[in-house]
């Protein structure tokens, strides 16, 4: 049923992102740092350096966007795949390929109406932290030279100052700026994914009736989830 569906989705949805967050996080702040002002010279340095001047909850910032958006998200994503899934199969007779794809597609596309903002909010929320770190060097480096360095106050951003922002300037759209860069992520992503995980979860049932292990069922799905993320970390 679509409530049960909704319910797993966002159960699921939950669990991944306390899992994987200090990850993403770490993620981010590679991605934004300029060549000229590198903080971070690798992935567990990030988190490392995160810890130290953040605390082990700064690798958590901006997590909140995330576990109150991630829900619908998820939600919206797996039951429109199975909806498409649905619509797409003649008489319940097993799906080619191609429209496995079609349907990871469908998901994608119906899934940035959540993404896309939620992604804006959680990305500057993540980055704040390493502007912060980039003040209080500069600022320790401008007065170096006379010895009386000043406190640098970090005023803490949250989510609902950043919405409050966008919305004033440049209303609903400020939400979805980056649409474009999402759909050409997220789409991609359910296409490769979702089919992938299917026929690799396919191989671990020994009876069409009866659902794979749980173990098939994991590892299918990490290994899906890993080859759909390299092919969209470009457009990501």
């Amino acid at each position: 049923s679509l409530p049960a569906k909704l319910i797993n989705g966002g159960i699921a949805g939950l669990i991944g992102v306390t899992c994987v967050f200090p990850i993403d996080l770490a993620k981010t702040r590679l991605q934004n740092q300029q060549n000229g002002q590198r903080m971070y010279s690798s992935m567990s340095d990030c988190l490392i350096k995160t810890i130290r001047s953040e605390g082990y909850f700064g690798m958590y910032r901006g997590a909140a966007v995330n576990l109150t958006l991630v829900t619908p998200e998820k939600a919206i994503k797996l039951a429109a795949n199975d909806f498409f899934r649905h619509h797409l199969s003649k008489d319940g007779k097993k799906l080619t390929l191609l429209r496995e794809m079609l349907a990871g597609c469908g998901a994608g596309t119906c899934q940035v109406i959540v993404t896309t903002p939620m992604e804006m909010l959680k990305i500057q929320l993540q980055d704040a932290g390493r502007i912060a770190a980039q003040k209080k060097l500069m600022a320790a480096q401008l007065s170096a030279p006379t010895g009386a360095a000043e406190p640098v106050v970090e005023a803490r951003t949250t989510a609902t100052q950043i919405t409050r922002e966008l919305l004033r300037s440049k209303g609903v759209a400020g939400l979805y700026k980056g649409l474009g860069a999402t759909l050409l992520r997220d789409v991609p992503f359910s296409i490769v994914y979702f089919p992938l995980f299917a026929n690799l979860n396919k191989l671990g049932q020994k009876d069409p009736d009866v659902k794979a292990p749980f173990y098939v069922s994991f590892l299918s799905g990490c290994v899906a989830g890993s080859t759909a993320a390299v092919a969209v970390n470009p457009c990501d």
